[in-house]
């Protein structure tokens, strides 16, 4: 799973970022300008986001998002608790909100609500797809009930196109969600790693799941 932090001070940015470091892959951004910008990228599973941000606040940012179709789920943080603000921000089409200040529990149990309302997690913290189980990259993926193993990049991969079953994903966006934006390899990278993916599939008729969309990228669905 993939988070976006955007937080402008920085003591607090640094705590969020070592709270979620444990469970989540997390980037972080300081103001608004590079925080929408990371978040246009369409390739995080949630979004942390501060109200008060310099050059465009939080509700710029979930305004800009939702017009332009992306519908990441938004977890609002703010130091202000009139009702007001709370009711502009998921107006806006913020998903939750929560109020300065908080505690680490609190935060995960609002993100692991998150994520399993938008359907990226199961109660049991497992992510399915007809029969393909995946319990997290320190367990071994089960594929109708059989065990396979997979690298770190591929499991990323697999559970990328779970996550987004039926939706087409660009390759570019995959390449940034899996090896990041200072990654010092391609895009083409992505071509490899599916072709090495469906290998793994291929003898549990999962292989032809993976289609390529000519010149776009990749959808996961059924025949």
């Amino acid at each position: 799973m993939k988070i976006l932090v955007v937080e402008d001070h920085e003591e607090v940015l640094t705590s969020i970022v070592e709270l979620l470091s444990a469970d989540f892959t997390v980037d972080s951004a300081l103001d608004g300008d590079e925080g929408l910008f990371l978040a246009m990228q369409n390739i995080y599973d949630v979004i942390v986001l501060d109200v008060m941000l310099p050059y465009k606040n939080g509700f710029e940012i979930v305004k800009d998002l939702r017009e332009e179709g992306i519908l990441t789920p938004v977890l609002l943080l703010t130091a202000k608790d009139a009702l007001e603000d709370r009711v502009e921000g998921l107006n806006l089409g913020a998903d939750d909100y929560l109020v300065k200040p908080f505690q680490g529990p609190e935060l995960l149990a609002r993100i692991y609500a998150l994520l399993r309302r938008s359907g990226k997690l199961s109660i049991d913290s497992s992510l399915k797809y007809e029969g393909i189980v995946l319990k997290g990259k320190e367990h071994p993926v089960e594929v109708n009930g059989e065990t396979i193993h997979l690298t770190i990049k591929q499991f990323e991969l697999l559970e990328y196109l779970i996550q987004n079953q039926g939706k087409i994903l660009m390759k570019e966006q995959i390449f940034d969600r899996v090896w990041g934006f200072d990654s010092d390899t391609t895009v083409a990278i992505v071509e490899v790693y599916v072709h090495q993916l469906r290998k793994k599939l291929e003898p549990f008729n999962y292989g032809t799941a993976i289609k390529t969309v000519r010149g776009i990228g990749y959808i996961l669905k059924e025949d």
